[in-house]
Order: structure tokens, then sequence, then C-alpha cells
């Protein structure tokens, strides 16, 4: 991944036409960003009464649309990019790609134009994971790179959760749309933790010259832990296996974490969104272990650790450097966008922290929460939107 000089990206001559589908970030980043705005934009007035989604409930909705419309298409949009790095062949682009982010996009489409039938929403809407995974499975296994599999498999896995919520909204299954989400949700929280692992310590690393602690034990038994606190919580929310997986997941998390960490990174935003975005996955594991033994904590409050906290930061900081990196621009952020890292982590901290210091007033928490999210992601979409529509400024594919 090359980049410019700053003496040379002021000297090149200024950027000309438009490449939204030269590679995957480009488009289901940008639309991401939009799409964050508009999902939670369009909550607040459900929240308040004004508008009802007419195929799914309106929790379940809002769930829905934040991981299988945002969270999907973040994910989408690193692994088409990510996995050209991984295997040196080719990804989509082009009208290949366009068609794929046209997928993505009928399914959001479906639940917003009234009237559609339910089994042609569903239809539209599940079909675009199983794509994805076949187009990221062809050349990983090409390239056999035997480390990469999992990713396929893990797009798999959150279809079949998709599927759950779809099946319940059909009449075929009974209360199985919530099951759905938490497995998503378990779904990407096991995706941060591969990625996670992978590329925090190395970035870090890389910038500052430093060297993270891994202790291969514990890189070993870490899924084992994490697994098995989100299959009990799946089976057994509240019960005392649930809570010693979640705890001892927790611990291990947090000290795979402080492995990592050097006092530096606080001088970099785009290490410290990404250091702060797995922290909340070590609280959402703390959380979980509270609720299984009965505490008087939140049932939801591990969830929005999961995906306001680690989705929501993790998801944030990842677009933002990715974005620069391959638009062929040196690693340095809009300065406002310090400001969007620390909104996106305040909107996680008002959605969890609010209605359980203030439980009577949980709707002026979510408005808080809210209005955060759109505040950081909004910056996201005013700094990025140009970059990832025109052509790299080093004048390289991509």
């Amino acid at each position: 991944m090359a980049v410019l000089p700053i003496k040379d990206l002021h000297t090149r001559p200024p950027v000309t036409g438009w490449a939204p589908f030269a590679l995957g970030f480009r488009p289901f980043f940008l639309s991401a960003g939009l799409f964050a705005l508009l999902l939670m934009g369009l909550w607040m007035v459900v929240l308040h009464g004004s508008l009802i989604p007419a195929e799914l409930p309106p929790a379940i909705w809002h769930g829905h649309e934040m991981l299988f419309g945002f969270a999907v298409a973040v994910i989408a949009g690193f692994l088409l990019t990510a996995t050209q790095n991984w295997t040196g062949l080719r990804m989509p682009s082009g009208t290949p790609l366009a068609a794929l982010f046209l997928l993505w996009l009928a399914g959001r489409l479906g639940f917003l134009i009234p009237g559609l039938p339910v089994g042609l929403v569903a239809l539209l809407d599940l079909a675009f994971l199983p794509v994805l995974a076949a187009v990221l499975a062809v050349p990983i296994l090409k390239a056999k790179q035997f480390h990469n599999y999992p990713f396929p498999l893990m797009l798999l896995a959150l279809a079949c959760a998709n599927a759950l919520v779809h099946a319940d909204a059909l009449g075929w299954t009974s209360g199985t749309a919530r099951t759905g989400l938490h497995l998503a949700v378990y779904a990407v929280v096991a995706m941060m933790m591969v990625m996670g692992g992978r590329v925090i310590p190395s970035f870090t690393d890389n910038k500052l010259g430093s060297r993270a602690s891994r202790w291969p034990l514990l890189e070993r038994l870490l899924p084992v832990a994490t697994l098995g606190a989100l299959g009990a919580a799946l089976v057994a929310p509240v019960s005392p296996v649930t809570a010693l997986f979640a705890a001892v997941a927790a611990v291990m998390h947090g000290v795979r974490l402080a492995g990592w960490y050097t006092g530096k990174l606080w001088s970099v935003p785009l290490l410290w969104i990404l250091h702060l975005g797995y922290a909340w996955i070590v609280l959402g594991f703390a959380l979980m272990a509270l609720t299984a033994i009965g505490l008087n904590v939140s049932a939801s409050s591990a969830l929005h650790a999961f995906t306001a906290g680690a989705i929501g930061a993790l998801t944030l900081g990842m677009m933002a450097r990715v974005s620069l990196g391959h638009t062929g621009r040196m690693l340095e952020p809009a300065p406002l966008m310090t400001l969007a890292f620390m909104a996106v982590n305040c909107a996680a901290l008002s959605r969890i922290a609010l209605p359980l210091l203030v439980s009577a007033d949980y709707l002026a928490g979510t408005v808080v929460a809210g209005l955060l999210w759109m505040l950081a992601f909004g910056l996201f979409v005013a700094f990025y939107a140009a970059m990832l529509l025109r052509p790299r400024v080093d004048g390289k594919p991509g």
C-alpha cells in the first residue's frame, strides 16, 4: 500500500474523474457512513412515534439494519479490499463491484419502500451475504490461505442469523428474530476478535516503533473462551456457565489489549480509536458476566457495548485508516476526525450508562447517543466522501 510523501501530494496535479467502484472499500464505506446517518435519524423518528417500519417490529428493524445494513457494509468494504492484499489476486471492481453493491442496496431499499411483499424483501436482503462469501472464498481458496478461511464461514453464519430474522417476519417461525440478531452480533464480535488481533498491534508497532506483547497460549485459548461465552449467552443468557465463560473472556481480552498498549498511542488518533474500540469488547463481556449472574444490569448493556461501542468505534477507525491508505494519502486524518472518534465513543457511553443511571429517562439517553453517533459519521462522510469517489492521488489503480 504505497503512499505519497506530503511534498509530492502538494506538487502533483489535482486528481480528476471519478472512481467510486475502483475497489471494494469505496462504495461500501461511503454508503456505510451515509446509512449510519440515515438509519439513526429514522430510528429517532420511530422512537417518537412518527414512523413505524412495516416489515419488522421497530426494535427488530433497528437492530437488523444496524447489523445487516451498516455493519455488513463496512465488513464487505474491508474484506473485499483486504483479500486483494492477502492473496495478490484482483478483487471485483467496475461493473462486477457495482452489481455486488446494488445487491446490498436492494436489501436496504426493500425495508424502506412501502408495499413490497415480505417474501420479496426477504429474498433481496438474504441474497447479499452468501454472494459476498462466495466472492471472497474463491481467491482465498486459490491462494490456499488456510488462516483466512474463517471469514467466508463467518459471513455464512451472519447469513444464517439473517435467515432467522426473516423466518420470523414471514411467520415460518416464532421468536427467532431476536435470536438471529444476537447471533449476528456475536458473529461480528468474533470477526473483530480475529481482525483486531491482526491489525491493532501491527498498526501500533509500525507507527510507534513499539513491540506488542503476544502470548501464544492466550491466543490459542482466546477463541475457545470467546465462542464459549457467546454460545452460552445465546442458549442461556442468565446462568453460572455463561457468567464463567464471559468473565474468563473479559479477562483474556483485557490481558490481550494490555499487551498491545503503549502510552504513546494517545498522540495518534488513528491508533487510540482502535484500542478504545477493542476495549468495548472487554466491557461487553464483563457486562455479559454481570447480567448472567443476575445482577441489576440491563440485559441490553452488553449488546450495546458490542454494537454501539466496539462495532461503532472499530468500524469508524478502520474506515478512516483504510480510506486514507488505499487512496494513496498519508495516514493523517483531518483534525476534526478526532472529534468524530470522541463522539462515537461518547455515543456508546451514553447509550449504556444513561439508561442505567437514569432508568426513567431511557428516551433522552437514546436521543443523546443517537445525535453523537450522527455527528461522528456525519464528520466521516464530510471528510471522506470526495476521496472515496475520486481516483487515488498517486495515480495507481484501486
